[in-house]
């Protein structure tokens, strides 16, 4: 009973810290949507005198969003071309046929139908739906109340903009987080499968392997550093700021690279310990001298790189032909893989492909 306790409580625990960063990460969204909303609300009644201007604040949150990469200049045009169309076509019919669920029905998946026509995404065959939708419901045919939703999308739009642009977050900081998170994901993965040689577990490089095959964390790295562009383009506050995002820029595809070869040195990571071949003892140290490099990369990733290349070289030469001579294949391709990943680091500190394998001993050295 007390061990079961003490899991759950390890659990709750865990649990609410994943909360609270999560709450940290997205703390600066929702305050954007929070000031954004409110003052979308007071532009739109005190300025233009609407009475109940509800797409105003719900069109900021569409614009600013609570997550990363989410094209927010694209969604602006989106919104307001949906809200346009939708009730073009609302009032177009409902002024005609009237309103019932026959007519409501008609009116969605006309309004739908010619977004989808008109090469719409998916936001805006949404608005074009939902706007349609409220034309043939709640406002009066011929009324001004949808030249006014329209307005109130725009204004909302505008101001989530606006909201990005004047409190921004730092688009290097940004970027630097989530490449961090990947390099740790690559680390963690280099460190297992050197455990697992050294204490032949198979299960070890088994859960290594399942866990570096989710694309998530390129995914996330390639979100945060569309929203760091997009946060430049927008704010005048970072232009400066380019440049030093430039290196977190080149460096996705390499570590994308990079990822993608540790997933094939743990495969064979377990298949050389299925089949019980023979191990050098100089295989595991390699690896974990290229986790320690790639541990290193983290914090220089955007700097002086000069001791990450160092180390990563050291790596590769820990592991050389005469080390490998009575091992067996899978043994040898994790070899191989070592050097691979190490020259997709390389090239991740700014190198290119030729000048990182020329970095790295040869084999026969």
């Amino acid at each position: 009973m007390r061990v079961s306790r003490a899991r759950v409580r390890a659990r709750v625990r865990a649990v609410a810290r994943q909360r609270v960063l999560l709450l940290r990460r997205m703390a600066l969204p929702i305050l954007q949507c929070a000031v954004a909303a409110a003052l979308a609300w007071l532009v739109a009644t005190q300025v233009f005198q609407h009475a109940r201007p509800f797409f105003a604040p719900i069109a900021v949150v569409i614009c600013i969003g609570v997550g990363l990469g989410q094209q927010r200049l694209r969604r602006v045009v989106e919104l307001v071309v949906g809200v346009s169309l939708g009730i073009g076509v609302g009032d177009l019919l409902v002024s005609s046929i009237g309103t019932g669920p026959w007519q409501i029905a008609l009116v969605l998946a006309l309004a739908m139908t010619t977004a989808v026509l008109l090469d719409g995404g998916p936001l805006v065959t949404l608005q074009a739906g939902s706007s349609a939708v409220l034309v043939a419901t709640l406002l009066p045919p011929g009324g001004t109340d949808g030249i006014d939703r329209m307005l109130d999308a725009l204004i909302g739009g505008v101001l989530g903009l606006a909201a990005i642009a004047v409190l921004p977050g730092n688009p290097p900081e940004i970027a630097r987080k989530h490449a961090r998170q990947m390099i740790a994901e690559l680390t963690t993965a280099l460190t297992a499968a050197a455990d697992a040689l050294d204490g032949h577990d198979r299960d070890l490089a088994a859960r290594a392997l399942r866990r570096i095959r989710t694309q998530q964390p390129i995914d996330d790295y390639r979100n945060a550093l569309r929203t760091a562009r997009e946060i430049l383009a927008i704010s005048p506050l970072h232009r400066r700021q380019r440049h030093l995002l430039r290196s977190y820029l080149d460096a996705a595809e390499p570590l994308d690279h990079a990822l993608r070869n540790c997933r094939v040195l743990l495969r064979r990571t377990r298949s050389a310990l299925s089949d019980d071949e023979p191990v050098p003892p100089a295989l595991p140290e390699g690896l974990r001298k290229l986790a320690a490099a790639t541990k290193l990369l983290a914090a220089e990733l955007g700097e002086d790189t000069t001791a990450t290349r160092e180390a990563l070289r050291d790596a590769a030469a820990t592991v050389d032909t005469d080390s490998l001579a009575h091992s067996g294949f899978s043994a040898q391709v994790v070899a191989a893989q070592l050097r691979s990943v190490a020259v997709d680091l390389l090239q991740a500190t700014g190198l290119r492909h030729d000048a990182a394998r020329a970095i790295l001993p040869s084999v026969n050295d």
